[in-house]
């Protein structure tokens, strides 16, 4: 597609910081004010996927206006206070946009378009070269971010993911999708821009916001080809430097969450090779945000996979890489993943130690330098990683006290983290001689099936299950175990 060549009369502004909202955060972290956005969207019937990139960007003054959506969240938010008054532009005067009626958004179903993404698309940031087209293009890098938030389009995004090919996937990723069709009919892929790295970090936000909330079992082979393309585009390079940069951590991260889909889906091997795809990538571009990303998993997976000596070292390696970033938070849960190692070493000392840190770090607070990916991390988290490593060391009672507190903080939003919490509560319980009260954790786990396509979820109810046998006179472990054994096999 040709750019255009006409300049307007005006030079560019730069986007100003929108210091207004930035006050209405005040000690929240992006990721938290992000959840906070989320639970207001529930409880006015709206869904919006928020994260803390999105909030950046508004505090940053890249979205004058927000969609819609977002606008009647913040308003119930913020009540009697107007867009302008929390630091927006009136809609009227945001170029490119008209005035709508209630309820209407320029984004409700609207594909993703095309963005230019020739050489010199990068070398025109900071030059006047705009004309209707350019504005509508501006519409859109901001709706990049905001579409996913239309409960219209969530459905199809999930419908494509649950249902359809790898392909059909791929293609609902804007230039990602694009991109895999060229290189799938042997054309050589051109350079990336802006366009592209701006889809993969879509990308890795869809892919993990799908995990949250049904699981990796649907996602994980459809996931695969955004990643092929992701490193298609790193292999066909970038015009600027910057552009690689965003590149290569969108690929590194984008590797990460297919590679937790295979993990959570039982696929340790597939699991393995992704993380160290990701680990290379961290290293070839000196990025240690994404190398601590990459050692953090790998850690979990040594667990998972009986490597407990592993995963220490790997904790222990993901910390030395996160010290200069200066994330508590993040510190905080790899010390989590070192007490996870230890644990399975039967080393009671050293994971107490761990864990003892991680409450330190924990209890810091958040902080800006918090990685996006950590939104999920929170105290419910903390609390269920604790509880797994109680029940590792065979400390029953200990593990379900950690692992109802979990169950309790989870916010419903994050389906599957709910549904994994309840499930280590009724293994605990069950492994902890109270059987009744394992069968009604059991019970809700199932209730949360439907919404969640987990493995490692399937795994632990059927080593509950085995536990339960011996009480099924119990009315309440009978019913489990009948609604447990109805269950389909997962594929």
């Amino acid at each position: 597609m040709a750019s255009s060549t006409v300049t307007s009369a005006q030079p560019e502004r730069p986007p100003r910081p929108n210091l207004a909202f930035r006050r209405l955060r005040g000690k929240r972290s992006p990721a938290e004010f992000a959840a906070a956005v989320r639970r207001a969207a529930r409880e006015i019937g709206e869904r919006v996927s928020c994260d803390a990139r999105y909030v950046g960007r508004v505090e940053a003054g890249e979205i004058r206006c927000p969609n819609y959506a977002y606008e009647r969240v913040f308003l119930h938010m913020f009540p009697g206070r107007t867009l302008t008054d929390l630091g927006f532009a009136p809609r009227s005067s945001v170029r490119g946009r008209q005035a709508r009626g209630a309820g209407e958004s320029w984004e409700a179903g609207e594909p993703y378009k095309t963005h230019d993404t020739r050489d010199d698309r990068d070398t025109r940031d900071n030059r006047d070269t705009r004309t209707d087209r350019d504005d509508r293009d501006d519409r859109h890098t901001q709706d990049l971010y905001e579409t996913h938030d239309n409960n219209e389009e969530s459905d199809v995004l999930r419908r494509a993911f649950m249902t359809s090919g790898a392909t059909v996937a791929a293609a609902s990723l804007g230039p990602l999708g694009l991109a895999l069709d060229a290189a799938a009919a042997g054309r050589p892929t051109r350079r990336a821009g802006t366009g592209e790295a701006g889809a993969l970090e879509e990308a890795v936000r869809r892919i993990r916001l799908l995990d949250d909330r049904h699981g990796a079992d649907g996602l994980y082979r459809r996931a695969a080809a955004p990643l092929r393309t992701a490193y298609a585009l790193l292999d066909a390079g970038a015009s600027r430097q910057a552009t690689a940069d965003r590149l290569y951590t969108g690929a590194g991260e984008l590797a990460i969450s297919v590679g937790w889909l295979a993990h959570d889906s039982g696929r340790f091997d597939d699991a393995r090779s992704h993380y160290a795809e990701a680990l290379a990538t961290a290293r070839m571009n000196g990025d240690a945000g994404l190398e601590a990303h990459a050692f953090c998993n790998m850690a979990f997976l040594a667990r998972d996979a009986g490597r407990p000596r592993e995963a220490v070292r790997a904790a222990q390696a993901a910390q030395r890489a996160a010290r200069p970033l200066g994330s508590d938070r993040l510190m905080s849960l790899l010390s989590l993943r070192e007490a996870g190692g230890w644990a399975g070493l039967a080393d009671r000392v050293g994971c107490e130690q761990a864990l003892v840190r991680a409450q330190t770090f924990y209890g810091r607070g958040p902080s800006e330098t918090d990685p996006e990916w950590m939104s999920f991390y929170g105290e419910a988290e903390l609390e269920g990683l604790e509880a797994q490593c109680w029940s590792t060391l065979g400390d029953w009672p200990r593990a379900a006290r950690h692992a109802r507190r979990a169950a309790d903080l989870q916010d419903p939003h994050f389906t599957r983290n709910l549904a994994l919490y309840s499930a280590e509560l009724a293994d605990d319980l069950a492994r902890g001689g109270r059987p009744d009260e394992a069968a009604g954790a059991g019970l809700r786990v199932l209730d949360l099936l439907g919404e969640v396509q987990s493995s490692r979820i399937h795994t632990m109810l059927a080593g509950t299950t085995r536990v339960l046998l011996p009480h099924r006179r119990s009315p309440t472990v009978s019913t489990f175990l009948d609604r447990h054994g109805a269950l389909p096999r997962p594929a």
